[in-house]
């Protein structure tokens, strides 16, 4: 009779648990965005430097513009034409479509915001979700009684080559593929030590 009720209770748990899983198959959801590019394929991206579109473009009527700014700062001023989608808005399923329907269409897209440091991160976001087509526009903005004001902004330049440094790690790698870095001379420092000058020693009774 145990065994009977012990057989019982199994069968009653492996029932219980076959449902909870097709219970979750069932209501599962597949996330809305998901990353088409891994870190490796957007820091070539990066490196590559060719994410910038030139300023001297900024009046081209084939480009369309993306203001990734507030609603109140782009009604305040915004290039000609641009379309407003705020970063807080560009996961939102109206935004995601304009922005497939511009990769679509093969027409060359830019972000920009007051300064270009303001456009990496939405930039970045949507090129792992697959907008490679996207680039952007190295521009600072400000206002002068009321207008708008841009001008064209100095982007950072590393005073070192990422690729070439990646290279010349591989050359380094030993036979268990571990990469050796190159060896770098620290000139040691040099400690001087004072020496304690002696007390002379006070008179007693």
């Amino acid at each position: 009779m145990k065994e009977l009720e012990k057989t019982k209770q199994i069968s009653i748990a492996t029932t219980l648990f076959i449902l909870a899983v097709l219970i979750g198959f069932l209501t599962f959801k597949r996330p809305k965005n998901t990353y088409a590019f891994n870190t490796k394929n957007t820091l070539e991206k990066i490196s590559a430097k060719d994410y910038f579109l030139p300023y001297s473009l900024i009046e081209n009527q084939d480009v369309t513009f993306i203001d990734i700014r507030n609603p109140y700062e782009y009604n305040k001023g915004h290039l000609q034409n641009a379309i407003n989608i705020p970063s807080s808005d560009i996961l939102n399923e109206a935004s995601q479509k304009l922005l497939q329907d511009l990769k679509n269409s093969d027409t060359p897209t830019a972000l920009y915001g007051a300064t270009p440091e303001e456009a990496n991160i939405p930039f970045l976001i949507l090129y792992q979700l697959g907008f490679d087509n996207l680039k952007i526009l190295p521009v600072a903005l400000s206002y002068s009684q009321n207008k708008l004001i841009t001008k064209e902004a100095k982007t950072e330049h590393l005073p070192y080559d990422i690729n070439e440094y990646i290279s010349d790690s591989k050359k380094h790698l030993d036979s268990s593929n571990t990469i050796i870095p190159p060896t770098v001379n620290v000139p040691k420092k040099v400690i001087t030590v004072e020496k304690k000058k002696k007390r002379k020693a006070e008179g007693g009774c």
